[in-house]
Order: C-alpha cells, then sequence, then structure tokens
C-alpha cells in the first residue's frame, strides 16, 4: 500500500508513527457502513430502473448524461488523490446528495406513487449519506485534517435540478433521479474504497 494512496501521514513522518486506537476503531466503523450502504446502493439502483418502465432497463438502453446541479461522478484522477483530500471530497458529494435524494423521492411519489418500496428506499438513501458524511467528516476532524471551505448550499442546487427536471418534462425527471441513484451509488462505492486504504491490513 503506497504511503500516498493508504496513510494521511507527511511522507516524511515517522512511519512508526500509528493511529491511535479510537482513530482505528472510528475508521472501521465509518469503513463498514460505506460497505453495507454500497449495497443499499445497488439495490436502490434496481429498483428505481424496475419502476421507469420502458426504456429504461432494456439492454442496450443507455440514457443522457444531464448534469445534475451540485455534483458530480468522482473524477478519473480521485483515487491518485492524498487520502484527506480523497476524504474531503467524499464528504463534499455526500452532503449534496440528500436533498437530489429527495427531489427524486418527490418526482417519484407524483410518477410511481404505489411504488412504496421505491419511496422507502429514496428516504432510507438521504438519511444515510447524510450518516456516513457526517461519519467521514469525524474521521477527517479525527485526524485533523483541514477542512476544502464552505461548500455551495445543496439545497439550491437541489432547486435548480428540481425546477430543470419538471420543466423538462417526465422523461428528463426520470433520467435525472436514474443519474442521481448512479451517483449515489459511486460516491458511496468510492467512500468504502477510500476508507479501506486507512484501514489496517486493507487492500494495498
Amino acid at each position: 500500500m503506497s504511503r500516498r494512496e493508504g496513510s494521511l501521514e507527511d511522507p516524511q513522518a515517522d512511519s512508526s508513527i500509528s493511529p491511535l486506537p479510537h482513530l482505528e476503531a472510528k475508521i472501521h466503523q465509518t469503513h463498514s457502513l460505506a460497505r453495507l450502504l454500497t449495497k443499499y446502493a445497488e439495490q436502490l439502483l434496481q429498483e428505481y430502473v424496475q419502476h421507469q418502465g420502458d426504456p429504461f432497463g432494456l439492454p442496450g438502453f443507455s440514457p443522457p448524461r444531464l448534469p445534475v446541479a451540485g455534483l458530480s461522478a468522482p473524477a478519473p484522477g480521485h483515487a491518485g488523490l492524498p487520502a484527506a483530500e480523497r476524504l474531503q471530497l467524499d464528504a463534499g458529494a455526500l452532503s449534496a446528495l440528500p436533498p437530489l435524494l429527495d427531489v427524486v423521492r418527490r418526482h417519484q411519489a407524483e410518477l410511481n406513487p404505489r411504488a412504496l418500496r421505491l419511496l422507502r428506499r429514496l428516504e432510507d438513501a438521504a438519511r444515510q449519506a447524510r450518516a456516513l458524511g457526517a461519519a467521514v467528516e469525524a474521521v477527517l476532524a479525527a485526524l485533523g485534517a483541514e477542512t476544502r471551505g464552505p461548500r455551495p448550499e445543496p439545497a439550491v442546487a437541489a432547486a435548480a435540478a428540481a425546477a430543470a427536471a419538471t420543466d423538462a418534462g417526465v422523461f428528463p425527471a426520470k433520467v435525472l433521479g436514474l443519474r442521481v441513484c448512479g451517483l449515489y451509488r459511486e460516491w458511496v462505492s468510492r467512500t468504502e474504497g477510500d476508507l479501506g486504504q486507512l484501514v489496517p491490513g486493507g487492500p494495498a
């Protein structure tokens, strides 16, 4: 495991210094939460697709990658960043996801009011993203990492996304929901991977 990918220590720091036990426990707990939510995120995406009708879910269907206000996918170079910066990006994305997931839930409540399990999953996902984001922030604080500064207000970005999707019609609203659910899966999975680099005995 490279020091750049798997440690927050300065490259010149004494390598004999190890994290305190409570910090290791916090990292383990947060990593376990991220691993569990990665499974839930995959289930949410599958459930979402099942309720959208054709052409969603058809083999070969490639929906347009609509931009989502306030959130983008992990950058190709994300894995090569220092651990602290990766976790800061994870925390920022997780803070932006709950209001966007709420927007998707409201759309689906109108389009698929009988899809109670989907609506419940979307509500749970928003709550779980908040919990994981808070846990990642706690890890960063315990590591003494600096914050990246104030982030754009997530509710403002979510409102912009909702207005754009609503004005554009049903299909763009469904595509927006697919995109948000996909981003939720990507960022939760990315967070799991980033935390896994910090777990003693984790992947190299």
